[in-house]
């Protein structure tokens, strides 16, 4: 039996044909059209995201000798808000993405009204540009007609995995599941259902959400007529990242991973427990079990990662493909004192800055394409830092809270033991004994990048065989839910890895001169 999974990402849409044993018989891909009508502003169709997807998918079908389909899995770029006409599922604007900064007066009113303890209580998130909520408020605030169509219930509203769920069915089925939802800054993510409270406090009607189903299980039908012909049954939704952790066997509380894709993504699985952070991660649904059953993970979302490669490719020309990024890197033995910061669209975790813009510093008459595309590597391996130094921050202060009565007793010899001689051997065993960070998307092929992860977050970085471990999570959901598989140990066994890349000595010069360089972006308006 084959599964087929749709990834809608942020700039195209890729299909697999995913076997039993959870290999890739067959690929397609199709791009779509980035829309920037003002800067800071993010902009995609649509019906090219829908045309898009039949493409990828006549592509991968086609691939692998066009197999029999037990099901279908989908996982789409987050937090885009998408509306569409609910009888002729015409769209009357374009969607706006989760990159938009437009909405950043928004937000600041509404923090300025004092609202952000609260949404953070509810949702797990924070106030920014980022969400699908803000996004709603702003066409209700500009485009009074389009409002009106959502309000009387013409038209719906959701994110990307609604709208292509409801083309795949003929507007027959109108749902989310938990993962996505807990991105909206609408959702309740310990009640796991919508907040009537932030659906006053954003302004948006309730009726033109959709219904938030499990993440696996029986959701709907695809019409024949509609797509390629197919009959089959639609069985398993995720957002992108929490996909990836599903993909990635990251099933048990502690496992990580992070995606680099557009941007970059590291979560971390907390299991049935809402971790709430105090230092800029998001605490977010990772997925809903048909039991009504919630997973939660930890999250740092970094904006810029991939894209920035795609900016210095097609915005600036110093690359002909992302692929030659990697050789021309390592051409030079270091950026020769560029620093780049890829705020293209403001600031993520930790920092926060939907004002800030990118920047590079250092640059002097010696400055080579090289050392800009090398900076640009760096970047990426120290923003990923950055969160992932929160999370071992914030990990070991939860565990020292824990540890607080046992103070008393066992933890004082301990602690006297380790100060006298353990503490080296404590490290080492700390440095090698942690979770890998398990990685997957285009830039984790990036081996330069990969040992510059591993060198400044000291930890093992894991790539598995397959990469594409978001298309690959939204199978394995669909596949559990149709009973290609049956538990996810079986899913578990599926994974192979294809390199690890062990740390060596870190550069904490460089990533010194990497915070100085973000503060300097930090408050900039488009």
């Amino acid at each position: 039996m084959t599964v087929l999974a749709i990834d809608a990402g942020t700039t195209g849409v890729t299909a697999l044909i995913v076997a039993d044993s959870g290999t890739v018989a067959g690929r397609g891909y199709q791009e779509f059209r980035q829309y920037f009508p003002q800067p800071g502003w993010v902009e995609h169709l649509p019906e090219g995201i829908w045309h898009a997807t039949l493409s990828a998918c006549a592509q991968a079908l086609t691939s692998a000798g066009s197999p029999a389909i037990a099901c279908v899995g989908i996982t789409n770029q987050r937090e885009t808000a998408v509306i569409w006409d609910r009888a002729t599922l015409a769209a009357p604007r374009r969607a706006i993405v989760w990159q938009d900064r437009r909405t950043t007066a928004i937000c600041d009113r509404l923090r300025a009204d004092g609202h952000e303890a609260r949404v953070a209580e509810v949702t797990g998130l924070r106030i920014d540009p980022y969400f699908t909520a803000t996004k709603l408020t702003w066409l209700a605030e500009n485009e009074p007609d389009t409002w009106a169509a959502l309000v009387d219930g013409t038209v719906a509203a959701g994110t990307v995995d609604s709208y292509l769920i409801a083309r795949l069915t003929s507007g027959r089925r109108h749902v989310t599941d938990a993962s996505n939802a807990s991105r909206t800054l609408l959702f309740d993510i310990e009640a796991g259902q919508w907040s009537a409270e932030m659906c006053e406090l954003f302004g948006v009607p309730p009726h033109a959400l959709p219904e938030v189903v499990p993440s696996t299980g029986m959701i709907g039908h695809t019409d024949p007529a509609a797509f390629l012909g197919l009959n089959v049954p639609i069985a398993g939704i995720a957002g992108d990242q929490q996909a990836a952790l599903f993909g990635q066997a990251c099933f048990d509380p502690g496992a990580l991973k992070c995606t680099y894709g557009t941007g970059s993504f590291v979560l971390v699985n907390t299991g049935c427990q809402v971790v709430r952070s105090e230092a800029g991660l998001l605490s977010t649904v990772a997925w809903l079990e048909p039991s009504g059953s919630l997973t939660y993970a930890l999250e740092g979302s970094v904006f810029v990662t991939g894209a920035a490669i795609q900016w210095l490719r097609d915005g600036l020309g110093l690359l002909d493909s992302a692929g030659q990024s990697e050789a021309l890197a390592r051409s030079v033995p270091d950026t020769g004192g560029v620093v780049f910061v890829p705020a293209l669209t403001g600031l993520g975790a930790p920092d926060w800055d939907p004002s800030a813009r990118g920047a590079m510093f250092g640059l002097t008459r010696g400055t080579s394409r090289a050392h800009l595309i090398r900076a640009a590597l760096e970047a990426i391996a120290f923003e990923v830092r950055d969160v992932v130094d929160v999370m071992t921050a914030e990990a070991a202060a939860r565990s020292a809270q824990g540890g607080e009565a046992a103070r008393d007793g066992q933890a004082a010899r301990d602690g006297e033991a380790a100060r006298d001689g353990q503490a080296a051997r404590d490290g080492e065993a700390a440095r090698d004994g942690q979770p890998a960070l398990r990685v997957d998307g285009g830039a984790s092929m990036n081996n330069l990048l990969m040992q510059l992860q591993a060198d400044q977050i000291q930890r093992p970085v894991e790539r598995p065989m397959i990469a594409e471990t978001t298309g690959l999570g939204a199978a394995f959901l669909a596949g559990l839910g149709a009973g290609v598989w049956s538990s996810r140990d079986e899913l578990a066994a599926t994974w192979q890895l294809d390199q690890r890349f062990t740390p060596g000595p870190r550069d904490d010069s460089a990533y010194a001169r990497w915070r100085n360089a973000v503060t300097q972006t930090k408050g900039w308006r488009a």
